[in-house]
């Protein structure tokens, strides 16, 4: 009976609690919105790639593909690689922010910028520009040293994609060094430990929760990415190639479905646990305003040596990014050296004038719905309380979660066909709505550009969720409730009070969401029509094709684009502290 009287309080209380939400319409309406549109946009691609594996045509090639020796060595490069790359990287981050935040040294802002400059450019820049310095005909490797090294494979996908993603664990890592109490340090000196120790005993401990969350990030991220692999795999084949194949050669899309679970298996599993567990890993160091002053390594034979290894990385990355400058402005990268604007002329004027205005067309419309819906979901999460709050909260983060190729292949499955509600009127003539239209594939409604937006959308949200989640938690919700007190709604408490609190979060999520979606592949690369051309898709085919020339031209374009649009967003937005933080993925 106890049991009984518990239930029936916990039901009005969750009553209580969406009756409060729905007093308010403006607030409701957000609230259904919002839902339906993850439910539409992510939930349900998933759930219906995942269904069409356990179909009774994919069940059994569960069994082949986990057995036979091609698809198991399929599997064990993916992990390999996915380790290795979550390793480099994050000890690159960890390296890059030590010498950042504890080592007195020159030329940091070069460095720090440097660090950045990955994240606005596309997804396969560094393998392509890698390939012309190193690979068989490199300019280093055979025009310097005279030597033909094959870059292919494992060594050549580790150091670019080390390379490409190591910005998620350096800003993470800055961003917990720099929170350090000094104080904790200033102990351990009084105590007789020398600055080994320290390290070892008090600063490593302490950033162990950024450093397995950035380790499993770096992970996901790896095992996901398409680019890179497509251009610099070779023989090394990894799962997000063979489902790419699947599709575009052999349009399997049951095997392709099959190998998309064995992808999500693991990327879903690592999300969680760095979410569930690493987020709740307690390392106080701050309990309130930090004391002390920093200690900066200032030994030489410290300082140097971590000097030396940072700007050689730094270096290497400046060679990459002038690689791919230069080699948009000569007629052959590597072989004729001659001056040509032939390659610009093709982007501009020529084939590639499409892409370039349907990316950052497309590009420009979804970057505000992903700031909006981030920062509403945000809203709702932190200063709202509902059944299934953390459930929304989950699905919002879903985007950074799953595969980009599991979400293409599910947007497949779910709008390669409209969605029509026949009803029974008429007699022999029923009265037929379309509910959806196809939105993939020919004949797609807008030339399926509005797919290629609702995947923009929900792979950007997570920043702006990420971002409002954390800069709603530092505001006092007493100065929204003084707000609602003195008779405004929660909408205009949101728009005249929060929003404007939150404007570096927003503006944050803003500049990530266009950065992301100009640089995105993965996720849309099934998607796209003769209608819509997006230049990373163009930019891949000129790679596989041989014309770096022109893919360096549209790297180029696509890189000033998006720092163009940046400052746009900046100047109208308003400068934000610490804006460039989100610029790592979204957390």
């Amino acid at each position: 009976m106890r049991g009984g009287i518990v239930r029936e309080l916990a039901v009005r209380r969750y009553l209580n609690q969406f009756r409060r939400i729905f007093q308010d319409p403006v607030l409701a309406i957000g609230l259904i919105l919002v839902t339906l549109f993850l439910v539409l946009a992510v939930v349900w691609p998933v759930l219906a790639m995942v269904g069409e594996s356990m179909s009774e045509a994919g069940r059994p090639l569960f069994a082949r593909y986990l057995t036979e020796p091609t698809y198991q060595t399929i599997i064990r490069n993916t992990v390999v690689m996915g380790l290795l790359v979550a390793a480099v990287g994050t000890a690159l981050g960890f390296l890059f922010a030590y010498v950042q935040v504890k080592v007195q040294a020159p030329f940091k802002r070069l460095m720090h910028f440097v660090a950045l400059v990955p994240i606005i450019s596309p997804p396969f820049a560094v393998a392509t520009a890698t390939l012309t310095l190193f690979g068989r005909n490199g300019l280093i490797t055979k025009g310097i040293f005279g030597v033909r090294y094959d870059i292919y494979g494992l060594q050549g996908l580790t150091l670019v994609l080390s390379l490409s993603y190591f910005t998620v664990a350096y800003m993470n890592l800055k961003g917990m060094m720099q929170a350090l109490d000094p104080a904790l340090e200033e102990a351990a000196t009084n105590l007789g430990a020398n600055k080994w120790r320290i390290f070892r005993t008090v600063t490593v401990p302490m950033l162990i929760p950024g450093i397995l969350g950035s380790f499993l990030l770096l992970f996901v991220e790896s095992i996901a990415d398409l680019g890179n692999p497509l251009v610099l795999g070779g023989n090394f084949e990894v799962l997000a190639t063979r489902i790419y194949i699947s599709v575009i050669g052999l349009y399997d899309t049951t095997g392709a479905a099959v190998l998309s679970v064995i992808l999500l298996v693991p990327s879903l599993i690592i999300f969680v646990i760095q979410r569930y567990w690493i987020g709740r890993m307690s390392v106080v160091s701050v309990t309130g305003k930090p004391s002390g002053t920093p200690q900066m390594i200032t030994h030489p034979w410290v300082r140097w040596p971590l000097f030396a290894v940072t700007m050689g990385v730094t270096l290497l990355i400046i060679l990459i990014y002038a690689t791919l400058f230069v080699g948009a402005f000569v007629e052959v990268p590597g072989v004729n050296n001659s001056f040509t604007l032939s390659h610009f002329d093709f982007v501009i004027n020529g084939y590639g004038s499409e892409a370039m205005t349907d990316t950052t067309l497309l590009s420009a419309i979804s970057t505000p719905i992903a700031g909006l819906l981030g920062i509403l979901i945000a809203f709702l999460v932190v200063r709202k309380e509902f059944p299934g709050r953390a459930g929304l909260d989950f699905a919002g983060m879903l985007g950074i979660a799953v595969p980009g190729t599991i979400i293409g292949i599910g947007y497949l499955l779910v709008f390669n066909n409209p969605l029509d509600l026949t009803l029974p009127f008429g007699g022999e003539n029923p009265l037929t709505i379309t509910l959806i239209p196809k939105l993939t594939g020919g004949r797609a409604v807008l030339g399926g550009a509005l797919a290629i937006v609702m995947v923009f959308v929900i792979r950007s949200i997570p920043a702006a969720l990420r971002s409002g989640v954390a800069s709603l938690s530092q505001i006092d919700p007493a100065i929204e409730e003084a707000s609602i007190s003195l008779g405004a709604d929660n909408a205009r408490t949101f728009r005249k009070i929060t929003l404007p609190l939150i404007r570096p979060a927003f503006l944050s999520g803003l500049i990530y969401a266009f950065a992301r979606s100009m640089t995105s592949l993965s996720a849309i690369i099934f998607l796209t029509t003769p209608q819509t051309k997006i230049m990373t898709q163009q930019i891949l085919n000129e790679t596989e094709n041989g014309r770096y020339g022109n893919a360096f031209a549209y790297c180029v374009i696509l890189i000033l684009i998006v720092l163009v649009a940046i400052s746009v967003l900046y100047l109208t937005v308003g400068s934000a502290t610490g804006a460039e933080r989100t610029l790592e993925g979204g957390g």
